[in-house]
């Protein structure tokens, strides 16, 4: 075999290998550079631009150390639509007159609409004409604004040492929650911001809701299971001493649930006080709630047509998500109103805070993945199923609430109409439980049919109790808006 001789190569070759190899190296080297590079924007999650402490609200100081985050913060202003829902400030009670009737005796029979983004949280609230119209406490700040610097501020005046910061919140807290809304709303500049849920030193999420965390300890003293909340059975296995506190028990994945819980529940004002309070002694579902009320004889309002003493629900998803598949899988509320997306070499959350539907790429098919269609097509049937069962149990409440106000007018005693105005609280709070929720029965399906289905069968008792008790035939003339049999 002839061997090579490497004297008979050209010069000229040995140039062109020795410049390929120098450019692969050099590429090589670019490479790695670029993917350093990426790596370390990864990594640098802010840029420290501007001071944040405690006292900085204004989201935009807190955009300059996180622009990713605060551009979609801003988005939060959008007024895109899905089928049940949406940003547009739609006047529920012209569109459904109904309503009227339901809560007569209320001041949401005057102004009930439609929920917008974060960004109008604040100044829907000093618009709407419950607040113009009817005397409100200081309390509804607690869900409404970036309230953390006026508790703060209030309890130092109050005479606790600035020093104690969770105390001077807390007695703030209590001491802003009876003032009179317009009083209190001067105290208060922003929606809900950054620092409601960051730690401005750290990012960590947190809790800052003293109603929250009252509440959250209640639940966790229940004894009800909360599968679902894994650091909350732990700390029950561990002997439930003192306090479930959420900022040093929970996991990251239950906090991006929590933060959201802070605000997206049922709760009500206590006493003269005005103490907000997530009624969870007994439990999360709506049957426990109830129980709760009960047991306190609480009301929210007297109906002006039945003289029932009826309950107001809010705004429960939270409670609701916790009886659904998602809750049971580990889901958090975050995982798909503020999926993660990749801006660059970045990996950050989405803080726009919208319906999956609206963004089903990233916070449907990162789990389901079978398309996009498919994933709407099944929402839609879920959707479309409670609100035809709650425009039915809408019709049967009506009913009742008819026939107990002809039963009144013809003078009926209070103990004729005791049974069916009881009929009546009960059908009306599974009804309000559900429409007063912000998901059209996707957190939980079967949970929202199985309310709704008790909401038309205590209606309907109610009338057979009236009848029974004044000789009132059930069933008046179908009102408007009636689902046809």
């Amino acid at each position: 075999m002839k061997k090579l001789n490497l004297r008979s190569i050209p010069t000229g070759a040995y140039l062109v290998i020795f410049a390929v190899l120098a450019l692969l190296t050099v590429g090589m080297l670019l490479l790695l550079q670029n993917i350093n590079t990426h790596q370390a924007e990864a990594r640098q999650t802010s840029f420290r631009v501007a001071n944040l402490t405690e006292d900085v609200v204004d989201p935009a100081v807190w955009g300059q150390n996180f622009p990713i985050q605060y551009d979609s913060y801003k988005r939060t202003v959008d007024i895109a639509r899905t089928r049940f829902g949406g940003s547009e400030a739609i006047q529920k009670v012209a569109d459904d007159t109904n309503l009227k009737i339901i809560f007569n005796g209320n001041p949401f029979a005057v102004d009930y609409r439609e929920e917008r983004g974060h960004a109008y949280m604040l100044i829907d609230q000093r618009e709407t004409e419950r607040v113009k119209q009817f005397k409100q406490p200081g309390a509804c700040l607690h869900c409404h604004a970036s309230a953390l610097p006026a508790y703060y501020a209030k309890g130092v005046e109050a005479g606790v040492p600035a020093a104690d910061r969770v105390a001077a919140i807390q007695k703030g807290f209590e001491v802003i929650n009876p003032m009179p809304y317009a009083d209190a709303t001067k105290l208060v500049e922003h929606p809900i911001t950054c620092n409601d849920c960051h730690d401005p030193a750290t990012m960590q999420l947190r809790i800052t809701r003293p109603g929250f965390l009252a509440g959250i300890d209640a639940l966790a003293k229940s004894k009800d299971p909360v599968p679902h909340l894994p650091s909350v059975e732990r700390w029950r296995a561990a002997g439930a001493k003192g306090t479930y506190n959420p900022n040093t028990e929970a996991s990251r994945q239950e906090m991006r649930s929590f933060v959201c819980a802070q605000c997206h529940v049922e709760y009500y004002f206590k006493g003269d006080a005005k103490l907000v309070v997530f009624p969870w002694q007994n439990g999360l579902k709506m049957d426990q709630i109830e129980a709760y009320y009960d047991t306190i004889a609480f009301k929210d309002f007297v109906h002006k047509d039945t003289g029932a003493n009826i309950l107001k629900a809010q705004h429960p998803e939270f409670e609701t998500w916790s009886q659904g598949v998602h809750a049971q899988s580990g889901v958090a509320c975050a995982d798909c109103h503020m999926p993660y997306q990749r801006v660059g070499a970045s990996k950050v959350s989405d803080h726009q805070v919208r319906s999956p539907m609206l963004n089903i790429n990233n916070a449907c098919d990162t789990c389901h993945n079978v398309g996009e269609q498919a994933i709407k097509d099944r929402v839609q049937v879920i959707q479309d199923r409670t609100s035809t069962l709650m425009k039915r149990a809408e019709t049967a409440l009506v009913a009742l609430i008819q026939d107990i106000g002809k039963a009144k007018a013809a003078g009926a005693t209070d103990a004729q109409l005791a049974k069916a105005q009881d009929m009546h609280r009960k059908a009306q709070w599974r009804f309000d439980f559900v429409a007063a929720e912000n998901s059209m029965g996707f957190h939980a399906p079967g949970e929202t049919n199985r309310i709704l289905a008790e909401a038309i069968d205590y209606a309907r008792q109610g009338q057979i109790e009236l009848q029974k008790a004044v000789g009132v035939k059930a069933g008046v003339e179908a009102p408007p808006n009636a689902v046809k049999p």
